[in-house]
């Protein structure tokens, strides 16, 4: 994989990449009501990694991630600042750069075929998942007091497993529509 952006990233992928730059900010602020209420940003993020690759979907949610983290409120709840990223929760905004990794290697290596795109998503949303959750065990535990590793996932994960499986079913839809009309 040649990582050399100068030569390689042209007026259409930067504009691509911002793009999903704003897709992954409009569905940080959507909120879909439930006991503990949660976004459709997993889901961009799956649909950005998707669509556009490894290293454009990196420099995405890099950005994404710079652009919140100078106090832009396009993270959940138009929320923004580096008070988000170091926050308990930042972990998980942070992990996405590893789950764009990940997962994007994934979906390279293995057959383009759905069920292992949507294998290589679950994989991804692990590694959030496990760097998220660590991270909000030390932050909490730095300035709450002690927390457990069950009680961290009781909180930050458990709740989430079945939207974010719901999540990763639609956007591998998305994917291969988007994949076979449109040439990104």
């Amino acid at each position: 994989m040649n990582i050399n952006l100068k030569s390689n990233l042209k007026t259409r992928d930067l504009t691509y990449i911002s793009v999903f730059i704003a897709i992954i900010a409009i569905c940080s602020w959507i909120s879909i009501p439930m006991t503990i209420p949660f976004t459709l940003q997993t889901f961009a993020i799956f649909i950005t990694i998707g669509l556009l690759g490894t290293v454009k979907s990196f420099l995405a949610i890099l950005l994404y991630i710079f652009l919140g983290a100078i106090g832009l409120p396009i993270f959940s709840n138009f929320t923004g600042g580096f008070g988000v990223l170091f926050g308990p929760t930042g972990g998980y905004i942070l992990g996405f750069l590893f789950t764009a990794i990940v997962t994007g290697i994934l979906i390279d290596l293995l057959p383009k075929e759905n069920i292992f795109l949507i294998g290589a998503m679950l994989i991804g949303l692990l590694v959030c998942y496990f760097l998220g959750t660590i991270w909000f065990v030390l932050v909490y535990t730095n300035n709450s007091g002690y927390i457990s590793i069950y009680k961290a996932l009781s909180l930050c994960v458990f709740p989430f497993i079945i939207p974010d499986l719901v999540k990763i079913g639609l956007a591998s839809i998305i994917i291969n529509k988007l994949k076979r009309n449109i040439n990104l």
